[in-house]
């Protein structure tokens, strides 16, 4: 079955995406911190760049698999979207919870309320990961299906 390896292609590249949209977003654009705030901002930026170098060897790989996937026509497109769903859900989450709250390696922003900041990034982390889940529900519920109308 090629779901399984469709969803965690899907899941890579969705990690990727995640990182790059908030490494480009709130490092970059907005400045409101970097991925590790607790020395200088020389080592800030360095931390930066293996940040985005991480989510670039994330989405690398993943599109290689996909590629993999689509010479072999095993690709499952809609497991692979649930994968980038949930890839980028999980990666948030993990971000908004354990780097903010546990490592305290940064956080959203600084010298302001972070409860509506954290409460957006944790909502919008879990609708991800809902909405990757009820479609990769869905790819193996079809999946099975047509293997039983085959059959």
């Amino acid at each position: 079955m090629s779901h399984p390896r469709s969803a965690w292609a899907g899941v890579l590249v969705g990690v990727g995406i995640a990182a790059f949209v908030d490494e480009t977003v709130f490092h970059q654009l907005l400045h409101w911190h970097h991925f590790y705030d607790r020395s200088t901002p020389d080592i800030g930026l360095v931390s930066d760049g293996l940040f985005h170098a991480f989510g670039w060897f994330a989405v690398v790989i993943g599109l290689v698999w996909l590629a993999d996937l689509r010479r072999w026509a095993a690709l499952s497109g809609r497991a692979f979207t649930a994968g980038i769903l949930l890839g980028a859900g999980a990666f948030q989450l993990y971000d908004g919870t354990f780097q903010h709250k546990v490592l305290k390696l940064h956080q959203i922003r600084y010298h302001v309320n972070l409860v509506p900041y954290d409460w957006t990034w944790n909502i919008i982390a879990v609708i991800l990961l809902v909405a990757g889940a009820l479609l990769l529900r869905s790819a193996f519920r079809s999946s099975r299906s047509r293997e039983a109308g085959d059959a």
